[in-house]
């Protein structure tokens, strides 16, 4: 794959509202690295996923430096 995630690498999402925001999580299940995002709570659960991904192969490029 092209976008710098494994293929066969699960990335394991997590919701949490507070107050009128939602907090995402990304887990890469290989390696165990978290990201978090924070977004408003009406956002479209698939545009915060996809922002939190984004970070996310940031990261787990970083990591492989």
């Amino acid at each position: 794959m092209g976008d710098g995630i494994e293929t066969g690498r699960e990335i394991y999402f997590e919701h949490t509202a507070i107050g009128s925001a939602v907090r995402v999580a990304a887990i890469d299940s290989v390696t165990g690295i978290e990201v978090t995002v924070m977004g408003p709570a009406r956002a479209a659960r698939s545009d915060l996923e996809r922002l939190a991904l984004a970070k996310l192969k940031l990261n787990l490029s970083r990591d492989t430096r």
